[in-house]
């Protein structure tokens, strides 16, 4: 694990994604291969070495891939599996290192979706039954859930809402503006994801991006590192800390991704994200 030491040379924050396939303990409270991976892991951190973990799927998605087909996911939304089967153990295995959960909401078609008042009920009992911690952060990839009855559940509940450059979403301060320009996490932290460029879908993205050790020359969409540092901006006048987690996908390489996000911030002011700049 000698990657993970240098990686924290560089950067203050890493997320692991491999939890998204899987659940930490079994139906039996058997720790899985998951569950094995990230206890050493674990290993590794030193004191100021934090995680952003991705929540399974199985607990915060409507529908599962299950071969060529989606089929319904009994344990959507589940409250006993999401703390017997991965917050607890997280949390064991973690403690102070872990600095937030991302539960990331699949993208649903028009014929899949219900109105935001009822994904924002489903998520108020959800949110009201888990237990309380200021480290929780919702990723809605679908635009339409982009409103005001889900924010204010996000709100009331203190979630943060993750601000993903993705395929299918909107760009990043229209997402922060339709939000109000609210930072909802009651722990005064933010998460920015820059993914994929927007209209571009995964497979597109991974094959012109590999093999991942440079930037390529116009697939970084000048809007996400302007967004991005307007965000960055805006969370220091309102003391919250943005992570900005980085995908070679968004532009090649995310290390040097990162490096122009950096140059940036450190460059000078940039235009105010809020109403009236």
């Amino acid at each position: 694990m000698d990657s993970v030491r240098e990686y924290f040379d560089h950067f203050e924050i890493l997320e692991l994604d491999y939890t998204f396939y899987s659940v930490l303990l079994d139906a039996a409270g058997e720790p899985t291969r998951t569950f094995q991976v990230l206890k050493a892991y674990s290993g590794f951190l030193s004191p100021d070495d934090h995680v952003l973990l991705k929540v399974p799927q199985v607990i915060f998605a409507q529908k599962l891939r299950r071969g060529a087909e989606f089929v319904s996911n009994p344990a959507y939304l589940d409250t006993d599996v999401f703390v017997r089967s991965f917050y607890e153990p997280a949390m064991s295995l973690l403690g102070h290192h872990l600095r937030g959960f991302i539960f990331e909401q699949e993208y649903r078609r028009k014929d899949e979706r219900g109105t935001p008042e009822l994904l924002a009920r489903d998520l108020d009992r959800f949110f009201s039954k888990i237990p309380k911690d200021d480290r929780y952060h919702v990723e809605l990839r679908t635009e339409h859930y982009l409103a005001r009855p889900v924010f204010d559940v996000l709100s009331t509940h203190g979630v943060g809402q993750v601000l993903s450059h993705w395929t299918w979403l909107p760009p990043l301060k229209d997402q922060f503006q339709r939000a109000g320009h609210a930072f909802f996490n009651s722990g005064r932290h933010a998460v920015v994801r820059l993914m994929t460029p927007i209209g571009t879908r995964y497979e597109a993205a991974y094959t012109r991006a590999y093999p991942f050790d440079r930037i390529i020359d116009g697939m970084i969409q000048p809007l996400m590192i302007d967004d991005t540092e307007a965000i960055a901006r805006e969370g220091v006048r309102q003391e919250t800390h943005v992570n900005i987690i980085v995908n070679n996908r968004a532009g090649g390489n995310a290390p040097l991704i990162a490096q122009r996000i950096a140059e940036r911030l450190l460059g000078g002011p940039a235009e105010d994200p809020t109403p009236g700049s």
